[in-house]
Formats: structure tokens, sequence, C-alpha cells
């Protein structure tokens, strides 16, 4: 069976595909995996064929602000019609032409995309091939009906018919790692076939060194939660960002004397000075809490005076392995980390910052595996966190999803649903 990957916007998206595309491809299936070259990296290792031929998120934020389809900084950052214009903007049609090159010459018996990837929603439309969509947080949460709209603005580009189903983005549905009595889905989808989240996603991960000199005599807090900022500034369109955002004139004052390229983080830190830099208060507030927090920084600037003793900055972190002995996640709300704290059976204070995230704190608040911590603010973070430590009831939710989530099949099992949804 040939199977074609497509993927766009984070690389989070990437690792949501990975175990599926990795168990196909060792199950003996031909994958190729067309994507943004910010995630070939992912696939690194693995006998699987990656083309870099999808256009970055940056890059895309950078056209669609050129365009006023979005705001730099939206009244409402939760609003689907962000999401919207980053799914399902004019650059799908660029994206559907290419993909559609490699597709004549794969000639793929089904299409795995990412769940905010159309250009192979689109290719698998026009070939009649059987489409399904990895696990992912924006393509559960973006409204199947405003985005009919939008694609067909992109068929019409394309010269493509016109379609009048806004359900048919999962006409063979979608896979999905929850129970489904722990769905997070926001709006009803069917066809969804569950598969248990792996504990590791990265092939043969062992701790690092430091992990051994953790104190073990105070819980442990795993933070995953940055910025926007994070996802942007290593990239090399960052400075034309900052410059269509400061309109030229006030970003020369403001970073005179700065190397926005050489040190992207220093600008972050001028334009985020203090308390207004999100990260800086979590860490502040983690300061206050009896508890040793590990903190994934990503390249964001912190404030040194804000890190207490018992907080440990780290540009990135192992963090399916951390979570295995920690007690509590930090997190933004992201679909990944959702998933990986309940297969870890850890309750979650949530912070969330766009898109769907604030839909998943609202879900892990209803079922009980956490709590959306109020705002950025030290004090909400510190209150937040030592609610959850000093509540065994949020632990004994996520125990019990935890345990729902190992009843599911394993990755194996969703490739054979895949090899069914191709006739083979």
């Amino acid at each position: 069976m040939r199977i074609l990957c497509s993927l766009a916007l984070s690389p989070s998206n990437a690792r949501a595909l990975l175990p599926l595309a990795r168990a196909a491809a060792e199950a003996g299936h031909e994958v190729t995996v067309v994507s943004p070259p910010e995630m070939a990296g992912v696939f690194e290792g693995e006998d699987i064929r990656v083309l870099p031929l999808f256009t970055d998120m940056a890059e895309i934020v950078l056209s669609l602000l050129q365009q006023k389809r979005i705001d730099f900084a939206p009244s409402d950052p939760f609003s689907p019609q962000t999401l919207l214009a980053t799914a399902c903007g004019p650059h799908v049609t660029d994206a559907y032409r290419q993909l559609l090159d490699v597709a004549q010459e794969f000639k793929p018996d089904v299409i795995l995309r990412s769940g905010v990837e159309f250009a192979g929603y689109l290719v698998a439309e026009t070939l009649g091939v059987p489409h399904v969509t990895a696990p992912s947080g924006g393509g559960q949460y973006l409204d199947a009906k405003l985005a009919l709209a939008e694609l067909n603005l992109r068929r019409a580009e394309l010269g493509l018919p016109e379609s009048d189903s806004a359900d048919a983005i999962h006409a063979h549905g979608r896979f999905d790692c929850m129970p489904p009595e722990y769905a997070f889905t926001a709006h009803d989808m069917g066809g969804t076939f569950a598969y248990q989240q792996p504990s590791a996603i990265v092939r043969g991960e062992t701790g690092p060194e430091w992990l051994r000199d953790l104190p073990g005599d105070k819980p442990l807090v795993v933070v995953s939660s940055t910025n926007v900022f994070a996802s942007l500034m290593h990239h090399s369109v960052f400075p034309r960002i900052l410059d269509l955002f400061f309109d030229g004139v006030v970003a020369g004052h403001l970073f005179e004397g700065l190397d926005i390229e050489a040190d992207p983080a220093l600008v972050v830190g001028a334009l985020m000075p203090g308390d207004a830099n999100p990260l800086t208060t979590i860490v502040k507030g983690l300061s206050q809490v009896d508890c040793t927090a590990v903190v994934a920084t990503r390249g964001m600037p912190v404030d040194p005076a804000a890190v207490g003793d018992n907080v440990h900055l780290y540009e990135s972190i192992p963090q399916p392995l951390l979570l295995e002995t920690a007690q509590l996640l930090f997190t933004h709300g992201g679909y990944n980390s959702v998933r990986e704290a309940v297969r870890a059976g850890v309750p979650m204070a949530v912070l969330p910052e766009l898109s769907d995230q604030a839909h998943n704190a609202s879900r892990v608040t209803e079922l009980g595996l956490g709590l959306r911590v109020p705002s950025a603010g030290a004090d909400d973070v510190a209150g937040t966190v030592e609610r959850l430590l000093g509540d065994a009831g949020h632990t004994h939710a996520a125990r019990t999803a935890q345990r729902h989530m190992l009843a599911l099949p394993q990755v194996t099992a969703a490739v054979d649903h895949l090899v069914a949804l191709a006739g083979h």
C-alpha cells in the first residue's frame, strides 16, 4: 500500500502523525510525507521519504498579515476565523498544485493528512482516493461549515467543482488517540478510529543527565507553555513580520542596537519586558510554589530575576519521558500535550493562548483532568498549581482517563484500518 501524508502549520502536527507513518513503514507500506521544511527533521531516521515542499507557518502568517486576513494581536485569539485563515487560506492553492504533482507520480492508495492541512483533502477528492486525518486539535476545533466556504474559494482558483458538503472533509473518518468518552471534538464528527497514544514519540529517546539530579522530595511540575513568538522568532521572515507589525519606524527605535536576525530572543525581550512576558510570569508564579518545576522555553527569554531556585529552564525537554515521573503538566493546551498527559495519568493546569486551546482548557476542566489558569499573572499561576497539587481528585480523574486510553488498540491497528480503507 502507498500512503501519501500531507502536513501543514505547526511541527506538532508532524509529531502527531509520526507514529502512524512509522507504524505503516514498519509494516512494509510505502510512505511519502510532504511537509514544510521546518517539519522534515521530525522524520529523521525513519524509513519514510520526506519532500519539504510546502510553505513554513511563519511565511503563511506573514502573507496573511500582509493580506490583512489575520491580526498580529487579534482581539479574540480563539476566534475560529484565525484558524480558518491559517488552515484554508490562499496558500492551499499552491500546496494543492505541489501535492498533486507528487501524487500523480506516487499514485497513493490513501492520503493521511494533518487535521488543518487541506491540500491533501482536495487532492484526494481529485484522484478519488480515501483520505483520513491524524490526531489534531485544530482539526477537531475547526468548524467544517466555515471551512466549506473557504475551500470552495480554493476550488474556484483551481478550476475544481464546488462542493456543497461540509462533512466531506471527514468523508472517510479520522484518527484520534483519546477514548470516545474523553473526546475533545468541538463539533459532531463521525467515523473516528481511536488508538492508544504512544508512550514515546522520538525513537529510542532517553532522559537527559540532569534528570537524575532533580530532587525527589517535592512534586514535579513539567511546563510546556511558551508563546506564539517561539514558533516564529527563529524563522528568516521574523524581521519582516516585526516590520509589518510596527510599521518600520517604531520597530527601528525599539530595536535600536539589537541584531534581530542574530539574536531574536533579545527582540522578544524588548517587545515583552518584565511581566509583559507570559513565560516570565509563569516562572515567577511557579517560583512561589513548593515544587520542582522543569520549563521548556523553546528559546523564549525569561527574566533571570523571576527564576526561583526550584525552577529549572531548558530550551527543550523530553516531555513524554518527564511526564512519567511528574505530578502536574502546566501547558498552553495544545492537543499533543493533552494526550501525552492523559497517557501518563497526569493532571493539567491549562493557560490557553490561541485557536483550539481555550476549548481544550474547558474540556480538561469539564472532565476533571485539571483546571484552566485564569490569567498569566504569577498569583493565578501559583494558586492554580497549588490547588491541583493539593487535590487528589484531579489525579484520580487523570488516572481513570489513562486506564481508558490504555484499553484502546495500539497504533498498528490504525494501520490495519488504513489498509481496509484503501481496499487492500
